[in-house]
């Protein structure tokens, strides 16, 4: 589905949100909060919105995603690897932050993705995930339902495929609620969980810290071993 939306993906993410997940993606990379240099994973960085501003922040930046059109539309510019978010090709506490943009849902374990997360960052190291929400009741949420339900696969189905689209909005009964998601977070393996609503509640972000004393071995998780990265350059670009 990923590989088949990839092409315009860009695209209909501009329209279907006004321009306003470009202020979402860049308040993402801002709660990361790291120094200069800093090694970033964009997990799931699909064509690499993200990596691309936290490269401008002066980031060390390497792209995950599982959906090979995806990693050929990437015009970051970062390297890439093809992975999943549960099994990354990094070593035990190997990078200092990570962002994930719109993928929780997409995750069919999320508790083992999160602890993976985990497993790769070292202590003290940072996640920022920015996730679809949903406002509070109201006029803004009946708007939001109404756009998000119904203009939104419509929008997909003519510039895109029509069924990842009619997917889009199902796909948040996928996505635990705000307790269940911060407390799956902290099981994983982080502190300082953080979470607030962007645009009256249209997007939400998670950041959190990953346990343990800056400069300290990772602590391992379950079964973890030290994987070598074998990272890709960027693959062919599309159109």
């Amino acid at each position: 589905m990923f590989d088949a939306i990839a092409p315009r993906y860009d695209l209909v993410n501009r329209l279907m949100t006004l321009g306003l997940d470009r202020r979402w993606r860049r308040a993402t990379v801002d709660a990361l909060a790291l120094p200069p240099g800093a090694l970033v994973l964009d997990l799931a960085c699909g064509t690499g919105d993200l990596s691309r501003l936290a490269a401008r922040r002066g980031y060390r930046v390497l792209g995950a995603d599982l959906s090979e059109g995806m990693l050929a539309a990437n015009r970051s510019g970062v390297p890439v690897v093809q992975a999943r978010a549960e099994h990354l090709p990094l070593a035990d506490g190997s990078i200092d932050g990570l962002v994930c943009g719109y993928a929780l849902r997409n995750f069919t374990e999320l508790g083992a993705a999160l602890a993976e997360m985990a497993r790769v960052l070292r202590p003290g190291g940072r996640v920022a995930l920015l996730e679809v929400a949903s406002p509070p009741p109201g006029p803004m949420r009946a708007g939001f339902t109404l756009w998000f339900e119904r203009v939104v696969p419509r929008l997909g189905g003519l510039l895109s495929d029509r069924d990842a689209y009619r997917y889009l909005p199902r796909s948040t009964a996928y996505l635990p609620d705000d307790p269940a998601l911060r407390s799956l977070v902290r099981q994983a393996g982080f502190s300082a969980v953080g979470r607030r609503l962007l645009s009256g509640g249209l997007s939400q972000l998670v950041v959190a810290t990953r346990v343990g004393r800056p400069g300290a071995a990772a602590p391992a998780a379950a079964d973890s071993t030290a994987r070598e990265v074998h990272v890709a350059p960027p693959g062919p670009r599309a159109g």
